[in-house]
């Protein structure tokens, strides 16, 4: 594909960009090449390739779940800035 000034001004465009004429210029560059090294890529043979997810092995590391008693509210207001009873007081926020 030729990638020319007209081109880079639609694809500009399309991404709503206001290019200056010496960002024109240079993306034609830039364009050019990053082309030709899909190109390149392309030439590879991938044929026996497992696609890929990842490029590294994971698995979960979930822990499994357990039943445990849940703090008491003081330890969770303890460092609270304002509270009201046993609840976070907190600016209105709907008028």
């Amino acid at each position: 594909m030729k990638v020319d000034p007209a081109l880079v001004d639609h694809v500009a465009r399309l991404a709503r960009l206001g290019l200056t004429p010496d960002d024109r210029l240079r993306y034609v560059s830039e364009l050019t090449r990053i082309l030709a090294y899909v190109e390149k890529l392309n030439t590879l043979d991938v044929a026996g390739a497992e696609p890929l997810v990842h490029p590294f092995e994971g698995r979960n590391v979930f822990r499994p779940d357990a039943v445990q008693a849940s703090p008491p509210p003081e330890d969770g207001l303890a460092n609270a800035p304002d509270r009201i009873e046993k609840f976070f007081k907190v600016p209105k926020v709907i008028e």
